[in-house]
């Protein structure tokens, strides 16, 4: 790239301005979004529950051991005492008895490290001189987070697009697979339609370790008919043949008889109105949970595992190709302020139950129910604190928070910007480490480790910005009343 250009981009682009961006929009939608998707917190006391409201976040502070007042805490004095550059958490909880709500609170819940130079620091906005006299160096392009006085950085970690299908072929077990990541408010489950040598159609969903037939699965949900399920395929020889066999091999023949069959191998020896719930539980919670999980969209997943099944019998007849998993149109990204997000739902889940456990305690003693006695901070920040810390994060991945390379500024800049495989490196994933045409301008063809972490682990390029994401339900309203079909 010619140098003048590089050097207009970075006067007006930080470097690692996606990692800042994504983790102001973490705190401006991404905590709430938490909150509301768990809404009640209902312990086993008959009639009581707690509703949640807004959350709101304050700027950074510490509380001297005299008990003076809070004040503020600037990321010099985090580093050069040992503390945790975080901010306090508030959120407004009702008590409810009997349905009747009592006087709203605003509880003090937990602390949330702050990344540094975001919308919470109070480096954001400030000048060059300002920031030498906060002691800091005007050069610094934030981004990272100061954790027990230590400076961390989060990895940006590479993860196939989840709710895509993708289509390949298993030469080990002989079968073509379309499978595809569904997820949903922290839930991620590998849902897949097979397709057998001789033509046979299968499902895996999370939960259940079993296969279950593809058409016996369409009349669970919805098309119970024989022409409803040809009529949710194309009109081409090769489906038709395969979709015909599938349905002279299937043992139910109407949408009761395909649950309780579902039902008895979820649940053998159960009643038969629990095997049917457990039924209808599975093919709503978790057979494809990013389209609903509520019995009304039942049919939309049947049309999506027809057009799984679809392509899944292309690929076998050789009519369409398999995907390209390297292709970086099927990965995204996971930068800081989704990490984040990730860890914050996990550790308001342990908060929640922590929450209901005190309440039923305090029941069962007799004592009042006050919300600031029940509520445990500790619950939450030490949660939050342990993962920043050790870098085990969820989901199982590690390494995830590391040191900051402080070697000098260019080693800092390239370290915030690595992004790293979730590949065993011990495996010989040859294409996966492959040098891929769609990498051209977003990745660092170069800058890769020499030795068993080559082509894993990787580095934007200097002038590659990575998006935030925005909301797709107003997107797919959008195309919807415009007339455009979603295939």
């Amino acid at each position: 790239m010619f140098p003048e250009l590089t050097e207009e981009y970075l006067r007006s682009n930080s470097p690692v301005k996606q990692n800042v961006e994504s983790y102001n929009k973490f705190v401006e939608k991404g905590l709430q979004k938490v909150i509301e998707a768990q809404g009640l917190i209902e312990p086993q006391i008959e009639g009581m529950a707690i509703k949640l409201g807004k959350i709101r976040v304050l700027r950074p502070g510490v509380v001297e051991a005299c008990g003076s007042p809070p004040r503020p805490l600037y990321p010099s004095e985090a580093r050069v005492r040992d503390l945790t550059y975080s901010a306090p958490l508030y959120l407004e909880m009702t008590q409810m008895i009997n349905g009747v709500e009592k006087k709203a609170e605003d509880v003090f819940i937990g602390e949330i490290p702050v990344m540094v130079k975001s919308k919470l620091c109070y480096l954001n906005g400030k000048n060059e001189d300002e920031l030498i006299r906060l002691k800091e160096d005007p050069r610094d392009v934030g981004g990272y987070f100061i954790i027990n006085g230590t400076e961390k950085s989060l990895m940006t970690l590479e993860d196939l697009a989840p709710n895509r299908v993708l289509v390949s072929r298993e030469k080990e077990k002989e079968l073509v697979q379309a499978k595809v990541f569904s997820t949903r408010a922290g839930f991620r489950g590998r849902c897949t339609v097979d397709r057998t040598k001789e033509g046979k159609l299968s499902i895996t969903l999370p939960s259940y370790n079993k296969a279950l037939e593809l058409v016996m699965v369409l009349r669970a949900l919805g098309l119970s008919d024989d022409e409803k399920i040809m009529d949710a395929f194309p009109n081409l020889p090769e489906i038709r043949n395969d979709i015909m066999l599938n349905l002279e091999t299937d043992a139910a023949k109407t949408k009761k008889e395909a649950l309780q069959i579902i039902g008895k191998r979820a649940a053998p020896g159960q009643p038969e109105p629990y095997q049917i719930k457990r039924a209808e539980l599975l093919l709503n919670r978790y057979l494809l949970p990013h389209i609903g999980v509520e019995s009304r969209d039942q049919l939309a997943k049947a049309f999506y595992l027809c057009h799984m099944g679809e392509r899944a019998i292309l690929v076998a007849y050789k009519k369409r190709p398999v995907e390209d998993k390297d292709h970086y149109a099927n990965k995204r990204l996971k930068i800081g302020g989704k990490l984040v997000e990730e860890l914050f739902r996990y550790a308001f889940g342990f908060l929640v139950k922590d929450i209901a456990y005190q309440m039923e305690r305090a029941n069962v003693r007799g004592r009042k129910m006050s919300l600031n006695a029940i509520v445990r901070p500790d619950a939450l920040t030490e949660r939050l604190k342990y993962a920043f810390a050790t870098g085990n994060w969820v989901g199982g991945h590690t390494g995830v928070s590391q040191v900051l390379d402080r070697y000098n500024y260019i080693s800092t800049v390239s370290f915030m910007k690595r992004v790293t495989s979730p590949l065993a490196k011990k495996h010989p994933h040859y294409k996966a480490r492959d040098l891929n045409g769609t990498h051209w301008g977003r990745l660092d063809p170069n800058e890769t480790p020499e030795g068993p972490n080559c082509g894993l682990i990787k580095n934007l390029a200097l002038c590659c910005e990575v998006t935030t994401g925005v909301e797709e339900r107003p997107i797919e309203d959008a195309l919807k009343r415009m007339g455009v079909s979603i295939k």
